[in-house]
């Protein structure tokens, strides 16, 4: 019995010991193998896919939404109750400065203005009558026929005279100003709005007749936030600030920022500005909803990365790029700019290649293995070169 397990105990050895030789010896003939595997813990390669930094101009904008507001629009309304009596244009034309747009029913004023005129005429009459009468007795004074009272008091009554003639006509003025109301030309030039009265309508000062609203140029009004005031002020002392605003479906057109509100607004932490476009073509139509961007200033010749491949962490802010050996290098930057997926960056000379996916397993002077290489691609290489 004892010799029994005895043999049992060596046949257990033997087979432990044997399938320890073959699981080292497995390991030594795994890939990789003759100057190309890895040590015992060693970690593999890190697969990352790269990317070589840019060299271009940047520009630095702003983009908010908008509301197209014209520079000038005016409701006509009459200055006194009267009626309709033409109306001389039609509902979207566009008027000059001056054009003659409504006519009202004047004959009245019209009959004050010559009631007015007459009275001139009259006292001008009588003003050169009393001249004449003042004359003679000046020289009847002189020959001692009149006390000098009459003359003096004939004097008072020339001037008193003049005056009532200066009275009058300013009277006749006033009617004139009056029988203009009667006419109302356009303001300024601009497209005609809705029309909401006809010949015959009675109309007050409270009335609505229609609108004038100036097209061209218009201006485009949005907020921007607080933060970018600094910059935005410095920009516009160093020359014209340009301001793109395109609207739904239409294309974009470039203005020029124009204002810059003298306040922020504390609730909002906004501050209001407005761009000035040239509108000839009508692209932009009052009340409209466009997308604007603002062109602080552009970055010349800018190192751009995409912003993915960039890590902030305690050690600072940093990107790994491929070093010697195929090995994981961090590279310090700091972020100037950023837009879109991608930033400019300071500290790279832009011939790294910069690693942007898979830099989650990385650790400085891992190993790393571009996407799309084979693992065992060296050492076909090699066995390819001692082949013969």
């Amino acid at each position: 019995m004892k010799q029994k397990n005895i043999v049992l105990v060596v046949g257990i050895v033997a087979i432990v010991g044997a399938a320890a030789w073959y699981l080292n010896a497995g390991k030594a003939e795994k890939p990789g193998g003759k100057g190309g595997g890895r040590g015992p813990g060693e970690q593999p390669p890190a697969t990352v896919n790269v990317v070589a930094p840019l060299r271009q101009d940047v520009p630095v904008t702003l983009q908010a939404n908008g509301t197209v507001t014209p520079i000038n629009s005016v409701d006509l309304r009459p200055q006194t109750t009267s009626t309709i009596r033409k109306v001389h244009i039609k509902e979207g034309q566009f008027v000059k400065s001056g054009e003659l747009m409504f006519s009202l029913d004047d004959r009245n004023e019209q009959a004050n203005v010559s009631k007015a005129q007459a009275q001139i005429a009259r006292d001008r009459a009588t003003l050169a009558d009393l001249e004449r009468q003042y004359k003679r007795n000046q020289e009847l004074v002189e020959q001692k026929f009149l006390a000098q009272s009459a003359i003096d008091t004939l004097r008072s009554q020339v001037e008193a005279q003049r005056a009532l003639v200066a009275s009058n006509q300013a009277a006749l003025q006033g009617e004139r100003v009056t029988a203009s109301y009667g006419t109302i030309r356009a303001p300024m030039s601009g497209r005609v709005g809705a029309i909401s009265v006809y010949p015959g309508s009675l109309v007050q000062p409270a009335t609505s007749l229609t609108t004038i609203t100036q097209l061209d140029p218009v201006n485009v009004a949005f907020t921007l936030p607080e933060s970018a005031l600094s910059d935005l002020l410095t920009a516009q002392r160093a020359g014209q600030v340009a301001v793109e605003a395109q609207p739904s479906g239409g294309k974009p057109v470039v203005g020029k920022l124009n204002f810059i509100d003298n306040t922020v607004d504390a609730a909002a932490g906004t501050i209001k500005v407005k761009a000035q476009f040239d509108n000839r073509d009508t692209s932009l139509w009052p009340g409209q909803y466009v997308s604007t961007r603002v062109t602080l200033r552009t970055l010349k010749d800018a190192t751009v990365i995409p912003q993915a491949a960039i890590i902030i962490n305690t050690r600072g802010t940093f990107v790994y790029v491929v070093g010697e050996g195929q090995t994981a290098k961090e590279a310090p930057v700091q972020r100037v700019h950023t837009f879109g997926d991608n930033a400019v960056v300071t500290g790279l000379t832009g011939s790294e290649k910069v690693i942007t996916e898979g830099k989650q397993n990385l650790r400085p002077g891992g190993k790393v293995r571009l996407a799309g290489a084979r693992p065992d691609a060296g050492n076909a290489v090699a066995r390819k070169a001692v082949a013969p």
